[in-house]
């Protein structure tokens, strides 16, 4: 029986060693596992169900609000007089995305056209597309300026087609008008005696060009190869440098197409990606941890020198004719018309140009952009891009419809693309990405205390059946002396 409980405890304590030493294999093999399955699950690929699928047709739905800035005084703005606008809005449009065209390549690209459609939701705005708006004419405004070193012969012509099609300083339109096109005598005649003068042979509408369209051709990496380079792109309609800008660095076409980014993310990790519709490469850094729903989250926010001037940021200088900061003039890429985007109500901007225009309250809360990704995987999770559009407008001679207008970056509109990981891919996020690498990691520690466990109990009964044998043995010792005694005795 002593024999049996000595060997039952040594093979507890075997037992033990081998439980402790196979949770400390764990500690160091488990996250090279998850890693492993990361890398796997994040390589651009047909056969990865969920984050292809993710990928190809992004499930999570995404919103764009729209919100204008209603001119209250166009009249006095005429004779000089600071503008004065109300923010109206939001006007809000579900945002269909979905990849075509899908190839993929030797080089461990694939490349693709990405098109996109919007549907307005009254439930989820302030207002109607029947609601009526007031703004500054982009097709009068924007010509004077761009016009504004011509033969003054020229600009007199031009300026009396303006007052022939009954063109003004400003346009009252319905907000579905503004964002989708309106009927005008003028832009039917500039397409059909100037073709491609507006960027739209259609009508002419601040989002006409973006609804039924695509953001190009995208060739972007696999990350088979590497998985340092997935989503990255490679080229963009064939090029892998832009033209429009003044500098080779502005020029680069840098990061992924904003919408995923490579895995391992740290905290000195920025997001580069391109942006068709800004016409350059943009870089978030990062701002905090958070966490969402359990899922842990960096947050990435846009630097204060994105949209800083020459000036103020050197590496910017290509992207100049700069004016203040906060600006990025996007004249180049938009037919050389006087546009400016910013941050909303020019949020992280020079201060001077709110002194231009009354109405404006910019924060962070509101008017900052953001994107809070998943640094294990470099999945989005939670996404709010802003963006303000801005047109420079002056006095210019020979156009009489410029008045006496003072020289202002005047806002138009600002928009919020939104979207967040929710339901039932968020909840097969949360249990692969957290819940099981969790419990991994607690299995761990199980198997190394239940080993150490498993020793320490095996130890104390090996103690326990050397005392026990001990004690025997003094008993035996101690019985033969007696009986010596006794028969000693008896032979006298």
């Amino acid at each position: 029986m002593a024999i049996n409980t000595a060997n039952v405890a040594t093979g507890c304590i075997v037992a033990g060693a081998l439980t402790v030493l196979f949770g400390t294999i764990l500690v160091f093999v488990g996250p090279l596992i998850i890693d492993d399955q990361i890398v796997k699950n994040t390589v651009i690929d047909p056969k990865n169900d969920l984050s292809y699928t993710m990928w190809k047709d992004i499930p999570v739905p995404f919103y764009m609000s729209v919100y204008f800035f209603n001119v209250l005084n166009p009249k006095e703005i005429l004779k000089g007089e600071k503008p004065m606008v109300e923010q109206k809005g939001p006007y809000v449009y579900r945002k269909r995305c979905q990849k075509d065209n899908i190839t993929f390549h030797p080089n461990y690209t694939v490349s693709y056209k990405e098109y996109r459609r919007y549907f307005f939701e009254p439930s989820m705005s302030a207002g109607n597309e029947s609601d009526v708006v007031t703004i500054p004419n982009m097709l009068v405004l924007g010509a004077a300026v761009m016009m504004e070193n011509m033969p003054f012969a020229v600009r007199l012509m031009v300026s009396a087609t303006f007052r022939t099609f009954n063109e003004g300083a400003f346009l009252t339109k319905t907000v579905g008008e503004l964002m989708w096109g309106y009927d005008s005598k003028l832009v039917d005649f500039l397409n059909k005696y100037l073709p491609g003068t507006l960027p739209s042979s259609g009508k002419f509408g601040l989002f006409a060009e973006f609804n039924n369209s695509n953001t190009g051709l995208f060739n972007i990496f696999t990350g088979k190869d590497d998985i340092r380079k997935v989503h990255k792109v490679d080229s963009w309609n064939g090029l892998k440098k832009l033209t429009n800008w003044g500098t080779p660095q502005c020029n680069m076409i840098n990061g992924t197409a904003g919408q995923m980014w490579p895995p391992f993310m740290t905290k000195e990790s920025t997001l580069p990606f391109y942006s068709p519709d800004a016409c350059r490469s943009m870089e978030l850094v990062y701002q905090r941890p958070g966490e969402m729903k359990g899922i842990p989250l960096y947050r990435y926010v846009a630097p204060k020198t994105l949209f800083a001037n020459g000036t103020d940021y050197a590496p910017n200088e290509g992207f100049c004719p700069c004016r203040q900061s906060g600006l990025l003039n996007v004249s180049s890429c938009r037919h050389n018309s006087p546009v400016f985007i910013s941050h909303p109500h020019f949020y992280n901007a020079d201060p001077v140009l709110l002194d231009f225009v009354q109405g404006l309250n910019p924060n962070e809360d509101e008017h900052g952009l953001f994107i809070d990704i998943h640094p294990q995987t470099g999945v989005p999770l939670n996404v709010s891009i802003r963006l303000q559009l801005n047109l420079y407008i002056k006095r210019v001679s020979g156009f009489i419809e410029t008045g006496k207008i003072s020289e202002v970056v005047m806002p138009m509109i600002w928009f919020e693309e939104k979207g967040y990981i929710d339901g039932p891919i968020l909840n097969t996020f949360h249990t692969n990405l957290v819940v099981l690498p969790a419990v991994m990691e607690y299995m761990q520690f199980v198997f190394i205390g239940l080993g150490v466990l498993t020793i320490i109990v095996a130890g104390l009964m090996h103690r326990r059946l050397k005392a026990s044998d001990k004690e025997l043995v003094k008993g035996s010792h101690a019985h033969e002396t007696q009986e010596k005694f006794i028969m000693n005795n008896s032979d006298k």
